[in-house]
């Protein structure tokens, strides 16, 4: 049965470099999957990808021997457990603010009797390169289980949620992560404010050796992020790229171009 590399990687320390696919085309995953990065993560939680879809993404990352991964739109057993069964290597799960919302995802994403996953399906083991039966058998050494970090609430309980087994790497949206910062008032938290925060969840990782990632917009923020130890690094979307390249030709060529377009 196939080894996930990422989730290695990141147990020996070593960085992980991917991005996140948003447009839900196949012919686009493919050539991502050829490009390099160490993961590609589908977002379910904030583009129209369907259930159809989805599967098919993982597949054609798979058969290029890439990393699949899904970001789920909640921790749920119902979500988790779809995408795992569609194929997907490893889930992403938004907004984890407590310990009881990270033992049910991580629960979900585990066969029993680590978890309560249920038994079912086949496309997961064709993306494994193995059998049903193997599958069963080994899925959760090899499924790979990130928490989103992205509240106050969430850092006041990082200790508690990163030290839960089955917990493989923690990863920080950003602008998630600054919108909860707000005062009652709408005020934004200083940039001062909002890295002390990034701060304490780094440190939380690195006490409970759980590898730490955040989502960067440029090779110089991934590169910064990194050397200061974070492990798990995004680094735009295949969206962002597109339509950053094409802004780039329209400024450079003299044209009028729109403005924001596409943050991830």
């Amino acid at each position: 049965m196939w080894k996930n590399p990422v989730k290695r990687a990141l147990a020996n320390g070593e960085p992980q470099i991917g991005t996140w696919l948003s447009l839900g085309n196949v012919f686009a995953a493919r050539l991502m999957a050829r490009s390099g990065f160490n993961w590609l993560t589908v977002d379910l939680e904030h583009s129209p990808i369907g259930w159809d879809s989805a599967g098919l993404l993982f597949g054609a990352i798979a058969d290029a021997g890439g990393v699949c991964l899904a970001r789920v739109p909640r921790g749920d057993h119902d979500y988790i457990k779809r995408v795992l069964d569609a194929g997907a290597h490893g889930i992403v799960v938004p907004m984890i603010n407590t310990v009881e919302e990270a033992k049910i995802a991580i629960a979900a994403a585990k066969y029993p009797p680590a978890g309560n996953r249920s038994v079912g399906g086949s496309m997961h083991a064709l993306n494994f390169g193995t059998s049903a039966g193997e599958y069963y058998q080994h899925a959760n050494d090899e499924i790979l289980v990130v928490l989103q970090t992205e509240s106050p609430e969430g850092v006041a309980n990082a200790d508690a949620i990163y030290s839960l087994p089955g917990v493989d790497a923690i990863f920080v949206g950003p602008n998630d992560l600054a919108a909860q910062m707000r005062a009652p008032d709408g005020t934004e938290a200083t940039q001062e404010e909002f890295e002390a925060m990034l701060g304490r969840i780094l440190a939380a990782g690195q006490k409970h050796g759980v590898p730490v990632g955040i989502h960067t917009q440029s090779v110089e923020q991934a590169q910064k992020r990194i050397d200061a130890g974070w492990q798990f690094i995004a680094v735009g979307s295949e969206l962002k790229f597109m339509v950053t390249g094409a802004q780039e030709v329209v400024a450079n060529l003299g044209l009028q171009a729109a403005g924001d377009l596409a943050r991830y």
